[in-house]
C-alpha cells in the first residue's frame, strides 16, 4: 500500500486564472456556481429560519415567521393595534386638526369596529371644531372671536386627551359638543 496524502478540499473562492480581486483576495465563484452556504435559484429556504443575506421572498409572499407584524390591507387589525391607532388619531387631532381623523377613517374604517367608531367620532368632532374655529376667526373683528378661539383650543385639547385615554384602555368614547356629519 502506498501512502497518498488526503486530498485537500478545494476552496471555491480560490484565485483561478482570469478571476479574482486583489492579490491574495478570493474572487467570486465562477458563473453558474453557488458559493458555500447559498441556495441555488428556485430552491425554498428552510422553514422557520431566516433568509440568507441578499435573498428576498418573491413579491406578495410572506417571509417565514409571519412577517414580523406586517399585515396586508383589508385584514382586521389586532385589538392592540386598533387601540394604538385610535389613540394616535385622537392625539393627532390636537396637533393637525381633522387630517389624522380623516386619513384614519378612510384607511382604517374597514379594519375593525373599534377603530371605525373611534375614527368616526374623532372626525365628527374635529370637523365641528374646525367650523367653530372659522366662526371664531370671523368674529375676531368684534373681539369676541378671541374668546371663542381660545375656548375651541381648550375644548380640543381636553376632549382629545380624554378620547385618547379611553381608546388606550379599549373603551368607546363619544365626544360632547359634536355634530354628527358621518353617521354609523
Amino acid at each position: 500500500m502506498t501512502d497518498t496524502p488526503p486530498a485537500e478540499p478545494q476552496d471555491p473562492y480560490a484565485k483561478q486564472p482570469g478571476q479574482g480581486g486583489p492579490a491574495g483576495q478570493p474572487g467570486p465563484p465562477p458563473y453558474g456556481q453557488q458559493a458555500p452556504g447559498q441556495q441555488a435559484p428556485g430552491q425554498q429556504a428552510p422553514q422557520g429560519g431566516p433568509q440568507p443575506y441578499g435573498q428576498q421572498q418573491p413579491w406578495g409572499q410572506q417571509a417565514p415567521g409571519g412577517g414580523a407584524g406586517y399585515q396586508q390591507a383589508g385584514q382586521p387589525l389586532r385589538p392592540e393595534d386598533e387601540k394604538l391607532w385610535s389613540t394616535l388619531i385622537h392625539v393627532g387631532g390636537i396637533l393637525f386638526g381633522f387630517i389624522p381623523a380623516l386619513v384614519g377613517y378612510l384607511v382604517l374604517k374597514d379594519r375593525g369596529p373599534f377603530i371605525r367608531e373611534h375614527t368616526r367620532q374623532a372626525l365628527n368632532f374635529q370637523i365641528t371644531m374646525t367650523i367653530a374655529s372659522v366662526v371664531g376667526a370671523l368674529l375676531w373683528i368684534v373681539l369676541v372671536g378671541y374668546l371663542i378661539s381660545a375656548a375651541v383650543g381648550i375644548v380640543i385639547l381636553v376632549f382629545s386627551i380624554l378620547a385618547a385615554l379611553a381608546a388606550n384602555k379599549g373603551e368607546y368614547y363619544k365626544y360632547p359638543l359634536t355634530i354628527e356629519f358621518i353617521k354609523a
